[in-house]
């Protein structure tokens, strides 16, 4: 696929649908418009799964199954990112499933042209229906899209899993949901992972915190924005390439959260004004606000407004004032 071979109206047909939000049944037409997809939406969907990635490797955190389970895959982009990442040695096999039978052989067609050693197939009824375990299973951008019958589908499926990374879009309700599911699966055994620095009860839920949400920005790459094709798809596609918004969880079935205690999850992007930062701030505590003075540490402050790593810290505070910090995986703020 090129910029070139773009089937502009099955990508106008398929924002139209989103945008409304009418995709609850099978909205893929043919193999162009998926392979349109991947190249462009998708290609946006994998710079959020590739941030989620870098923070799950800042957590120390890799998967243990050798077995992937791509639900909802589409046009399989995330697989095809999670296998990139860790290495397609690190897994033996990769199930696919859509609703709609297009989509889930361009999936599993571009998986296996990516990775040809690989075993990849489409799931079959018989293994969604049955009690068989599937490993690490993917979720991504299929909250919004569930109805009731397809949610408590989906519940059975994560019952099988021993790993679970799903990446939705970062808005107030899809967010909000997700934390939801991450309260279910908490309660039904799952160890919470990322974007968590905690196991407790969702902070989200808490009280008077009715408008907050669990989000962040995923940075796409640099290059995008010196290319007039990508220019132009985001001024025909109304989109704004610089906000990658998107809501995370990664969840263990066997293993326990392996961040750092007294680590913290900056939620959204931090503030900055002249004389200080502020942000919103998720640990063990809860949720809270919290300023950085530039005075107090003008590297960090500078840090926090530059960087494009995962908001993971340690902080030195004083109640609502940060002190200094130190972001998880290095050892001294650059």
């Amino acid at each position: 696929m090129t910029w070139a071979e773009l089937d502009w109206p099955a990508l106008d047909r398929l924002r139209e649908t989103f945008l409304r939000g009418t995709a609850t049944g099978p909205y893929w037409e043919n193999h162009d418009a998926l392979a349109s997809y991947d190249f462009t939406y998708g290609e946006r969907i994998g710079w959020k799964w590739d941030q989620v990635l870098r923070e799950l490797r800042l957590r120390g955190w890799r998967p243990a199954s050798r077995q992937v389970f791509d639900w909802g895959c589409g046009s399989g982009i995330a697989a095809r990112r999670v296998i990139e990442y860790f290495g397609a040695d690190t897994f033996d096999a990769l199930a696919v499933w859509d609703h709609a039978s297009v989509a889930t052989d361009f999936a599993a067609e571009a998986a296996a042209q990516a990775f040809p050693k690989l075993a990849v197939s489409q799931a079959t009824p018989g293994l969604l229906a049955s009690r068989e375990p599937i490993g690490l299973l993917l979720l991504s951008h299929v909250l919004n899209e569930l109805t009731p019958e397809a949610l408590t589908s989906l519940r059975s499926l994560t019952m099988r899993a021993d790993e679970i990374i799903w990446v939705e879009p970062g808005t107030h309700i899809v967010s909000r949901a997700l934390g939801n599911q991450r309260e279910v699966l908490r309660a039904e055994g799952f160890h919470p992972i990322a974007p968590c620095t905690h196991e407790q009860e969702c902070p989200i839920f808490a009280a008077g915190r009715e408008r907050d949400w669990c989000h962040f920005f995923a940075p796409p790459p640099s290059e995008i924005f010196a290319d007039s094709n990508w220019v132009k798809f985001g001024q025909r596609a109304g989109i704004d390439l610089r906000g990658l918004p998107y809501a995370f969880l990664a969840l263990d079935l066997h293993r326990s959260m392996t961040t750092p205690p007294d680590a913290s999850r900056v939620i959204g992007r931090p503030e900055h004004f002249k004389p200080y930062a502020r942000l919103l701030n998720c640990d063990a505590t809860g949720l809270a606000e919290l300023e950085l003075p530039k005075r107090a540490d003008p590297a960090l402050f500078k840090q926090l407004e530059r960087t494009r790593a995962p908001l993971v810290y340690r902080w030195q505070r004083d109640g609502g004032k940060i002190l200094g910090g130190e972001a998880l995986g290095q050892t001294a703020v650059e």
